[in-house]
């Protein structure tokens, strides 16, 4: 298109059948983002095996979750300039080439390295997945469609580790090791996401001058990358006292004063800090987090729950949260739907946020033998408190801002969630094995009192060897076993007690959300023609 080209060429109102075509490239992008989160953990060990790389195997997953993270909020900016197809693709291509080169690492830093360009590549899928939906629907017809975004975060919290234990559990397929196929499976996807954008993403791009801030990005993934090394991996390593842990932290949060100054004074800034202004997109925001929190913090540990108190392997465990699933999915379909014909999404994130905090209240009451039922009814508690907060918040905030923020508002809600997610999975994890340790050496104290028999000839060091190797239990006798086994559920307890008070100020922050009339597409074209100016074919 020329840009002599009316303006509302660029407000062209696409079908629903149109949308569906290109739904269905954008979800098979943002399915591959969300399967790469949990499809390498099942399969951890027997990469570490072929590489003898132990003591570096939590970097193939923390790479990814750096990158991906850091790097969503430059998306939003960035696709903002040079329009959202072009960018979003050279996302899939990001991915598609660290996914190959992934598979055909030869040893554990090569993997690392493009674990990491995998990440990068996936903060764009996950980012400029709504934020394209915002451009093609109005608020008050998106709810339709975003809820089956989080029908796709039900599927990969449970295809994601099934995958990785069905691929690692084999030795070679087609004369390729078996766990390489966790990132070759990956190729096919990305192509078709990659030919479906090519063919029916047009999104016109707004022809403005622009000027990148580089220094900002450059402060902002520094920071971020900092913050992130010292909660994921040095603090649960080294302990959060160590003097690396604390370095890396401090100076992180040094590095964020600087970007948020250097923000205030750019011309073009990564991040607006007028849309903090803005009381939607800051309470989304720290909503947003809190979800990420609950999501990928206390729900990592059902899947752990399941392999090491009820010994189910990680792919019967992966099965066991299809109920989950199935709360996360039907959920976000149904609420989505309704939003759409009734125009109201307040009460949807208020139900969520309550529902998933009864969940989490409800999984403190787990124990050894728990029967299957139970733990599914707490499980599609949880999923349904997701489903219902997820996306709406995503809705809420596409609707309170100007069209020409909502690819940087868009994908700095997806990167406080990420981030949120993060915090989640270090803090609750650290309070796991810090947990473990103080029960396993009180019960073990007790049954010294009461049966010190059964501890005669047994070498009391295994013990200290349970948090990072759980199958060790196994071998253990049955006395000493249900001991074990009783700490990591106490553990688990508190676990989820300390995840209640985080899911219940998600709660406080949902009732705070202001409802506001959602966009109909009248009103929504209105607002794209007065973002415009000039556009671009």
């Amino acid at each position: 298109m020329s840009t002599n080209s009316p303006i509302n060429a660029s407000v062209k109102e696409h079908s629903h059948k149109e949308i569906m075509v290109i739904l269905g490239g954008l979800m098979t992008g943002m399915l591959l983002a969300a399967l790469d989160q949990t499809i390498v953990s099942t399969a951890l060990k027997s990469i570490v095996e072929e590489f003898d790389g132990l003591n570096h195997y939590t970097w193939v997953v923390t790479a990814y979750l750096l990158t991906s993270t850091a790097s969503t909020p430059l998306y939003g900016k960035i696709s903002d300039i040079y329009g959202r197809r072009v960018v979003f693709q050279f996302a899939i291509v990001t991915f598609l080439l660290g996914s190959l080169l992934a598979g055909a690492s030869q040893n554990m830093e090569q993997l690392i390295a493009t674990r990491a360009l995998q990440g990068l590549g996936a903060g764009g899928l996950m980012a400029l997945t709504f934020v394209i939906i915002g451009d093609i629907v109005p608020p008050r017809e998106r709810g339709r469609y975003q809820g089956y975004f989080g029908a796709v975060w039900g599927l990969s919290s449970v295809a994601g580790p099934l995958l990785g234990g069905y691929f690692s559990d084999r030795g070679e397929i087609l004369g390729v090791a078996g766990w390489r196929w966790i990132f070759y499976i990956n190729i096919p996807f990305a192509i078709a996401s990659l030919l479906v954008t090519s063919a029916v993403l047009h999104i016109p791009k707004v022809k403005r001058e622009h000027k990148i801030d580089y220094l900002g990005a450059i402060l902002m993934v520094s920071a971020v990358c900092l913050v992130l090394l010292s909660v994921s991996i040095y603090g649960p390593q080294d302990g959060w006292t160590d003097t690396r842990t604390i370095a890396s932290f401090g100076l992180g949060l040094l590095l964020t004063v600087l970007f948020l100054m250097w923000e205030k004074r750019a011309v073009e800034p990564i991040l607006p800090l007028h849309l903090f202004k803005n009381h939607t997109f800051s309470i989304t925001s720290l909503l947003g987090a809190v979800i990420g929190a609950g999501m990928f913090g206390a729900i990592v540990m059902l899947p752990l729950y399941f392999q090491v108190v009820k010994g189910y392997s990680a792919t019967e465990a992966g099965l066991k949260l299809i109920p989950l699933m199935l709360g996360i999915v039907s959920t976000s379909i149904v609420s989505g739907k309704l939003i759409s014909k009734h125009g109201h999404y307040k009460r949807f994130p208020i139900m969520g946020t309550s529902i998933m905090t009864i969940g989490v209240l409800l999984m403190t009451r787990l124990q050894v033998d728990t029967p299957y039922w139970q733990i599914s009814i707490y499980a599609i508690m949880v999923g349904a408190g997701l489903g219902l907060s997820m996306q709406t918040i995503v809705i809420a905030l596409q609707n309170a801002v100007d069209f020409k923020d909502m690819g940087v508002a868009t994908s700095s809600n997806t990167f406080f969630r990420s981030l949120g997610s993060v915090f989640g999975t270090a803090i609750f994890g650290s309070i796991l094995t810090n947990r473990v340790v103080h029960y396993m050496s009180s019960g073990f104290a007790d049954l010294g009192k009461t049966n010190p028999e059964v501890l005669k000839g047994f070498d009391s060091s295994q013990l200290e060897t349970l948090t990072t190797n759980t199958a060790l239990l196994d071998t253990f006798p049955d006395a000493i076993k249900a001991t074990a086994l009783e700490a990591f559920v106490n553990s688990f307890h508190i676990v989820f007690y300390a995840a209640a008070p985080i899911t219940a100020i998600g709660l406080i922050f949902a009732l705070m959300l202001r409802e506001t009339p959602l966009r109909t597409t009248k009103d929504y074209a209105a607002a794209r023609e007065e973002a415009a100016g000039e556009t671009l074919g």
